[in-house]
C-alpha cells in the first residue's frame, strides 16, 4: 500500500518591503454623479429617519418600536460613507 503526497504549498520568499513599494493609490471606483446621489441619498434618508423619530416621540409610542429606525439611520450612514469613502 503506497500513499501519495498530493498537498503542494506555496513557496514563501521574504522580500525587502522597500524594493516594491511606490507608495498607496486609492482609485475610486464610482464616478462624481454617483458619489452625489449616495450622499444626496444619506442625508435625505437621515431627515427622515429624524422626522419619524420626532414622530414617535411625540406620541410617546413604546420605544421597542424606536429600534426599527436603527435600519433607516444604518442605510443613512451606509450612503454618506460610501459618498465620502468613494467606493
Amino acid at each position: 500500500m503506497t500513499i501519495v503526497n498530493s498537498v503542494f504549498f506555496a513557496k514563501f520568499e521574504a522580500s525587502d518591503p522597500q524594493e516594491g513599494e511606490m507608495g498607496e493609490v486609492c482609485i475610486a471606483n464610482i464616478s462624481p454623479r454617483e458619489r452625489q446621489m449616495r450622499l444626496r441619498f444619506g442625508i435625505t434618508q437621515f431627515m427622515i429617519s429624524l422626522i419619524v423619530l420626532g414622530v414617535l416621540l411625540a406620541f410617546d409610542v413604546n420605544p421597542v418600536w424606536r429600534l426599527l429606525l436603527i435600519l433607516s439611520f444604518g442605510g443613512a450612514a451606509a450612503g454618506y460613507f460610501q459618498a465620502k469613502d468613494k467606493t
